[in-house]
């Protein structure tokens, strides 16, 4: 049987140069939207599923193969470095990461251990090796940054306005540097190891620091990100940023050395770049339009594509993740679209 051949479209449009089709992946496409995942997830726990590579590999190429997209992302969650550091952290159905241990002082950060991934998470980096020879697109790697990282560890779990982890940032300095310090080493850690294992992008999750105005962002985010992506320069693997509801700090992910930045749906890809965003642009449908009539959900990624074709390096996606009452039916169709769409963009 003959291999298919590799499709290096997405890393192509990463680094900002013409493809013949524009790429598309999806945020948290694989998940409990796919019948197969289900009946999956059913037979294990989320920690289960990756902590056995052969289950982690199917679940992460599954959707490559159900929906025809350009990348595979690891099947993961951005807590699983942090339960062998010794983060109390299990992922409750309905809430999402609940922390039995929060960080409340300087003295619970000098607790945590140093990842070691080789002996920590050794079946992350099994599922890597498993996949690279079974995929035929490109496999991303990813982790979560420091901020909203810190903000699970602070607050013991999800938060709607972080208040616990800003006083926390405002009023104990020396132990939110040292916070940051440590998380910052664990991701350069992590997403080294992935790429030595194969991984051949990597994304990073900031999902709330939107909730920091853009001075509080320069102050306290920009020197341990700037930080994180300078290590990874000499990996030559496209790295993305990511968070929501953080267009106001677009200009300042700009200016930090990644190569690539996500958009969620609250900010168009023309006013990305009438703001004077440069980098290659990934985005940004509402993923609430997988739930509208066709010709809704048709016409809003036809304007996306119109906006993000304008010039070289854009990659489609959704704003925020695929969720669980998204039909397969409606992203293979969706993926077809994109694909059919403009070629020779």
């Amino acid at each position: 049987m003959t291999a298919k051949p590799f499709n290096d479209t997405f890393l192509k449009a990463c680094r900002g140069e013409a493809t013949d089709h524009v790429p598309v992946w999806y945020m948290r496409q694989a998940g409990r939207y796919q019948p197969e995942y289900r009946a999956i997830r059913a037979k294990h726990s989320f920690f289960e599923m990756n902590y056995i590579p052969e289950v982690c590999a199917e679940v992460t190429r599954l959707p490559v193969e159900q929906l025809g997209v350009d990348a595979a992302i690891l099947f993961a969650d951005i807590m699983t470095p942090l339960k062998p550091i010794g983060v109390d952290v299990n992922i409750e159905s309905g809430i999402g990461p609940v922390i039995a241990n929060p960080i409340e002082s300087l003295s619970d950060v000098q607790k945590l251990e140093d990842l070691d991934p080789e002996t920590h998470v050794p079946y992350i980096l099994e599922s890597i090796k498993i996949l690279r020879e079974t995929l035929s697109v490109p496999l991303i790697g990813f982790a979560g940054a420091p901020f909203t990282l810190a903000s699970y560890m602070i607050e013991g779990g999800p938060s709607k306005h972080y208040h616990k982890t800003k006083a926390f940032m405002y009023t104990e300095p020396a132990a939110w540097q040292a916070l940051m310090d440590k998380l910052g080493d664990l991701t350069i850690t992590y997403l080294k190891a992935q790429i030595k294992a194969g991984a051949q992008a990597v994304q990073v999750f900031d999902s709330w620091v939107g909730a920091l105005n853009d001075e509080d962002y320069r102050e306290f985010i920009t020197p341990v990100m700037t930080r994180i992506f300078n290590a990874l320069k000499d990996t030559d693997v496209p790295t993305i940023y990511f968070g929501i509801g953080a267009g106001h700090l677009l200009m300042d992910w700009n200016r930090l050395p990644v190569d690539v930045v996500g958009l969620d749906w609250r900010t168009s890809i023309t006013t990305a770049r009438d703001m004077g965003v440069t980098k290659t642009l990934q985005g940004n449908l509402d993923p609430t339009l997988l739930l509208a009539p066709w010709e809704k959900l048709e016409s809003k990624a036809k304007e996306i594509l119109d906006e993000g074709t304008n010039q070289p390096g854009f990659i489609f996606n959704l704003g925020h993740g695929v969720f669980p009452d998204a039909k397969v039916e409606t992203l293979q169709k969706l993926t077809s679209f994109i694909h059919s769409y403009k070629r020779n963009a």
